[in-house]
């Protein structure tokens, strides 16, 4: 079984609590909501500073984490959200935790790659070569469809399983002759090896990686309204950071909140496509099969799931996806 979804059943329990009593009478908990270091998430960390929530009428309490532990968070009903890709929401929900995206974000735009050594300047020049890559995981899906536009198979390659956190240590060694990782990990194997390229990123398949907002059913259904407020403030986000005048601050304040610096946090920022509501909408309620929508795009990640083991049985990917609340945000 893949240990990540291992981990998932083990913590899966609960039902998050709705409200909380206080002298004056029953007062509304916040909605807990785990983000963790991505450019479409680390964002939030702008409107939770501005204040943004409160002036939409809603309490949110956005919780650090890194990436793993948010899902293992959310898993154990200690939060009523998480952000998520929309292949690592499938993950979650088949490990026990049932989830229903209500926001998306973005989409990964170059900081998902395929990074080679020096002398390999495209997919075709690593036929028989060794590629590092976390199996099971978003790029060695990446992985896959590189290999597949370049009229290759997996068997045409050999993987060399690898923590993603590994990938530039790896590649610098010379033990492999690439490997496939998002950012940090993508740019520092770049910078750890001189003359090395990317090959292949998610900017060239737009839409094979999807973020997202995913909510529990329980809190989805007993506090809609609420949900609809907070995917509102998303375009106040994306506004902000779309303005030249204010574009700096808001990167101040995710590179902040990262822990990096803000001229540092501006070089991941290109490879990530933010997707204002009416745009995201579009994304998210369309029912095409390729990856111009979320629920193409989760069907491609299902199918890449079970191949791989990630879980037994497929998913039933339409109902992970409710679009209603980004389309009610856009009126």
């Amino acid at each position: 079984m893949h240990p990540a979804l291992n981990t998932l059943r083990r913590l899966a329990s609960g039902i998050i609590a709705v409200a909380t009593f206080s002298a004056a009478g029953l007062v509304a908990a916040p909605l807990k909501v785990a983000y963790s270091d991505w450019p479409g998430w680390t964002a939030f960390a702008i409107a939770g500073e501005k204040g943004w929530f409160k002036e939409a009428g809603v309490e949110v309490e956005l919780l650090w984490f890194e990436y793993g532990p948010s899902m293992e968070a959310f898993s154990a009903a200690q939060v009523d959200a998480v952000m998520v890709t929309n292949g690592d929401a499938l993950v979650t929900g088949a490990g026990g935790a049932q989830n229903v995206m209500i926001l998306v974000t973005d989409y990964s735009n170059g900081n998902d790659m395929v990074v080679a050594k020096p002398g390999i300047a495209s997919m075709k020049d690593l036929k028989g070569k060794k590629i590092a890559v976390e199996v099971g995981f978003v790029d060695h899906l990446l992985l896959l469809n590189a290999l597949q536009k370049a009229g290759m198979q997996e068997s045409d390659v050999e993987l060399v399983p690898t923590p993603t956190n590994q990938a530039p240590q790896v590649l610098a060694s010379g033990q492999v002759d690439a490997v496939a990782a998002w950012q940090p990990n993508s740019g520092a194997a770049l910078t750890a090896v001189p003359g090395s390229m990317a090959v292949y990123t998610s900017a060239d398949e737009p839409g094979l990686i999807y973020d997202m907002v995913v909510v529990s059913p329980q809190s989805l259904a007993q506090r809609r309204a609420e949900w609809v407020k907070f995917v509102k403030v998303w375009d106040r986000i994306v506004a902000y950071l779309a303005n030249p005048k204010t574009r700096g601050d808001g990167i101040k304040i995710m590179a902040a909140r990262a822990g990096v610096s803000p001229a540092d946090y501006a070089n991941f920022m290109a490879g990530t496509r933010l997707l204002a509501l009416a745009e995201g909408a579009k994304v998210i309620s369309a029912k095409s099969d390729g990856f111009d929508s979320v629920h193409g795009s989760s069907k491609i990640a299902d199918e890449f799931n079970v191949k791989n083991g990630v879980y037994a049985e497929p998913q039933p990917v339409a109902s992970y996806i409710d679009a209603s609340l980004m389309i009610e945000a856009v009126r």
